[in-house]
Formats: structure tokens, C-alpha cells, sequence
């Protein structure tokens, strides 16, 4: 069992924002719904109260809290993704019902933010040649969604 496990407030879509993040990644799953026992200020008896899910292998609890807490861009989760391919395809899913920032942010549908990006930008930006990094940087700042062949033309100056 793993020694932190991150805890999800959401308002009443707790079950359902599970199932779609365990839609997202493999070795995804839904471990159990827990009802609750007892009415509860938000909830009645018999009602949803928490689920446990494992999400790219990291376990989490998403909690039907109640109205009184959003996400914020404070905390985010980063998905770094093998190729151009991976990263289209997560963002078309987060982004459904949901909201694209910058530079590979995005808010899905229940406001949670996400960084969305291939590996290789993390190398691009940390390249021991400081100028082929800035350059990469600056590319990446005018994005939304991440492009890798345009960051990687500009890193190359071309």
C-alpha cells in the first residue's frame, strides 16, 4: 500500500469522475464505492461517500464532500506521455467538457487541472546548450496544446 494517498473533493460526482480517470491511462481501475453508513451534512445514508481508484498505478480516494471546496490551478497532475500521439489523445479527452489553459495545462470537465506533455519536452527545456533550450522555452510559451515537432524546430532554430 502506498504512504500518501491523494484525496479528491468533489460535489456529488465522485463515482462518475472515477470511472472517466480510470478511462484515461492503463493499469487504471476502480477498487471500490463506499457508501455511506449515515446521513452525513452533504449526504444521506446509502448515498456514494467515497471511492477508491487506482489511476496509472497511484492509488486515490475521490470524496463526495459537498459544494464547499473547488480545485484550483494550486495542485495539478502531470501525465508526461511518450510521444505526440499520447499527448492528442489525452487532451481530447480531458479537454471534452472541459477547458484548455496554456502550455499544456488543461481543466477537465470537474475543474481538476492537468499538464499534459510528451517527455521529450523536459529534456528539450533542460539541454545543457542554454540557448537551444531557451529557445525551446519560448516556443512552448506561445502553445496551448503542446506541439512537440514545432518545439523541437524551434529548438534546433529552424
Amino acid at each position: 500500500m502506498q504512504k500518501i494517498i491523494p484525496c479528491l473533493w468533489f460535489d456529488g460526482q465522485a463515482e462518475e469522475a472515477a470511472h472517466f480517470y480510470v478511462s484515461l491511462l492503463p493499469d487504471s481501475r476502480i477498487d471500490s464505492v463506499n457508501l455511506s453508513p449515515a446521513d452525513y451534512p452533504n449526504g444521506k445514508a446509502g448515498d456514494v461517500l467515497t471511492v477508491d481508484f487506482t489511476l496509472g498505478g497511484t492509488q486515490y480516494v475521490a470524496l463526495n464532500g459537498g459544494p464547499e471546496f473547488k480545485f484550483t490551478e494550486a495542485v495539478s497532475f502531470q501525465i508526461p506521455c511518450a510521444d505526440q500521439v499520447e499527448v492528442d489523445q489525452l487532451w481530447a479527452k480531458l479537454t471534452d467538457g472541459g477547458e484548455e489553459i496554456a502550455c499544456g495545462w488543461v481543466k477537465d470537465r470537474y475543474g481538476l487541472s492537468w499538464q499534459i506533455f510528451p517527455r521529450r519536452l523536459t529534456e528539450l527545456l533542460t539541454d545543457p546548450d542554454r540557448q537551444r533550450a531557451k529557445r525551446a522555452m519560448e516556443a512552448m510559451m506561445t502553445m496551448v496544446k503542446i506541439d512537440l515537432a514545432a518545439i523541437e524546430s524551434a529548438a534546433s532554430g529552424e
